[in-house]
């Protein structure tokens, strides 16, 4: 199996490096974008994948749990040179498909813009030398300020704010998928209770990865238990229903574009 090596996922897989499921599965870890490619070419059976990924990948879900909020996320952050009316170029960050499009969804929405985009390796400094913007996410985005960047004069963007206040839904950013008839209830009920047994021991799951993310014990801990929810129910999956219609008229779009020109 593979698993999204952001600090995000940890409460999904701590029962299964530490808890009742220990060894029941082979885990791997990789960028999000990654995970969607092993799935796709066989070198994993089922994973934590981006939700983009159910575009063009025949997936089946395990419900129950994943990667969402329900108002600002805090690693999605679409920081601007430029008011977000007047972005031209766009440079974003490869590694997760999903955080691409949701940007490319918020921009053409609520700023009616469809930049030009850069496919860049996630540093600020770089990324915003290239482009009148750029997508930082996952853990390099913890280790930015927003109130410092806002101050500095940029414009920034919580996305997981911005796809809540445009939708009044939930943003659901990844989840467990793989091979339909891999999809059972046990294995959905492993992944629950794999879930669970982190929520109950976030302290530990807080002292044990807050130094190696580089970012303070008290950030991660409100990021893990105020930003983010792991157990999704009906509006995380409309959400997610809503989302997957939003980045397919994103991608005809753009693909109608390149047609015309």
């Amino acid at each position: 199996m593979c698993v999204v090596s952001y600090l995000n996922t940890v409460p999904l897989v701590w029962g299964m490096l530490h808890g009742p499921q220990r060894g029941a599965f082979d885990l791997s870890f990789a960028v999000p974008a990654e995970c969607a490619e092993r799935l796709k070419d066989g070198r994993a059976d089922i994973g934590i994948v981006p939700v983009a990924a159910f575009l063009d990948q025949q997936l089946a879900l395990f419900r129950g749990t994943g990667i969402a909020c329900r108002g600002p996320v805090r690693t999605i952050l679409l920081i601007s040179k430029v008011p977000f009316r007047e972005i031209r170029t766009f440079a974003t960050d490869s590694s997760s498909r999903s955080s691409v499009l949701l940007s490319r969804i918020v921009l053409a929405r609520r700023y009616g813009v469809e930049p030009a985009l850069h496919s860049l390796p996630p540093d600020m400094p770089s990324m915003l030398e290239a482009a009148d913007a750029c997508l930082i996410i996952g853990d390099a985005a913890l280790l930015l300020d927003p109130v410092d960047l806002r101050e500095s004069g940029f414009h920034v963007a919580d996305l997981g704010e911005e796809w809540v206040g445009m939708t009044g839904l939930p943003m659901v950013f990844a989840v467990w998928a793989g091979r339909a008839e891999l999809v059972t209830a046990a294995r959905e009920a492993a992944f629950v209770e794999s879930c669970r047994y982190g929520l109950e021991r976030m302290e530990d799951i807080v002292e044990a990865e807050y130094q190696r993310r580089g970012v303070t014990r008290e950030l991660t801990r409100s990021y893990l238990t105020g930003n983010i929810v792991f157990e999704l129910g009906e509006r995380e999956y409309a959400g997610m229903e809503l989302y997957l219609k939003y980045a397919a008229e994103v991608l005809q779009s753009a693909a109608a574009r390149t047609t015309a020109q």
